[in-house]
């Protein structure tokens, strides 16, 4: 993998893990796509990946609108020779409100974007990827392209304020862990990203009751692992193209507890302060 450039497509890429992870790929020299909704964040975010000595495009898009996908990914794919090496599903928003203040327009806004879209998405660019000649070598195995997604701990087990974005991010294990399976012998990778509590402005951006911003900064998330370290863990599993990367602080351990004590797991989410 030395000395190899690579095109990687990033979506959310405006902030938080998306953003930090673009850096990281540009500090190694490697081509960035980044999309997400705001323009000017994407431009501010590109211009500090060509500082670090990467090349970077901006494409910004509205992955709620599902039917727009095909003719986005067709967009993204050309706009570089050869392809995409990697595509990382990065874009979601989260939720904070108990399950009776739910509405239908927020149950379907959250799995439109956190679940529909990056399926649509993998689907999308998949036979784009089958199409291609191997190139990229990883740990002895040749690859035609590779799909990561970041999905979350709130996947893994409830945790309270966050029955759809638990939901949607549960989905994704399914998904691409059959995705995996499919197609694994045919040279296509899949990448699960699963963080913890990581600094960035998630919660200020997350859905609460009657589809208001939450507008504030959890303490979990002021106390979480910085961005930049989690966008170089990041980074380090898509170049290895790593199945499966937890990315956070002692939180974690609530992933195992769950593999392997459920019953625990169950008492210590109820005990978790809402936030």
């Amino acid at each position: 993998m030395k000395g190899q450039t690579l095109t990687i497509w990033i979506t959310g890429a405006s902030s938080g893990i998306g953003r930090a992870t673009a850096l990281e790929a540009a500090a190694h020299g490697h081509r960035l796509i980044l999309s997400a909704r705001n323009e000017g964040q994407l431009a501010e975010v590109a211009r500090e990946c060509e500082n670090r000595g990467g090349s970077a495009t901006v494409l910004p898009c509205d992955l709620s609108d599902t039917e727009a996908i095909p003719k986005l990914v067709d967009t993204a794919w050309d706009l570089v020779p050869g392809g995409i090496d990697i595509l990382y599903l990065n874009a979601g928003i989260s939720q904070r409100c108990r399950v009776e203040d739910l509405d239908e327009a927020m149950i379907r806004r959250i799995m439109e974007l956190d679940y529909f879209a990056n399926v649509l998405m993998a689907r999308s660019i998949l036979p784009k990827m089958l199409a291609l000649n191997p190139e990229r070598k990883v740990c002895g195995r040749t690859l035609r392209g590779h799909i990561a997604v970041t999905s979350s701990i709130c996947g893994v087990f409830g945790f309270p304020l966050r029955s759809i974005y638990s939901s949607a991010k549960a989905a994704l294990y399914g998904f691409f862990e059959t995705l995996d399976a499919e197609y694994h012998d045919s040279g296509i990778a899949v990448s699960i990203i699963c963080p913890g509590r990581v600094l960035t402005d998630i919660s200020l951006h997350a859905v609460e009751k009657g589809g208001r911003e939450h507008g504030t900064l959890d303490a979990g998330q002021k106390g979480g692992m910085s961005a930049p370290k989690a966008g170089r863990i990041i980074y380090k599993a898509l170049i290895k193209a790593r199945p499966h990367t937890l990315v956070g602080g002692k939180e974690l351990l609530m992933v195992y507890i769950k593999r392997f004590f459920p019953r625990l797991c169950a008492r210590l989410s109820r005990k978790i302060k809402p936030e």
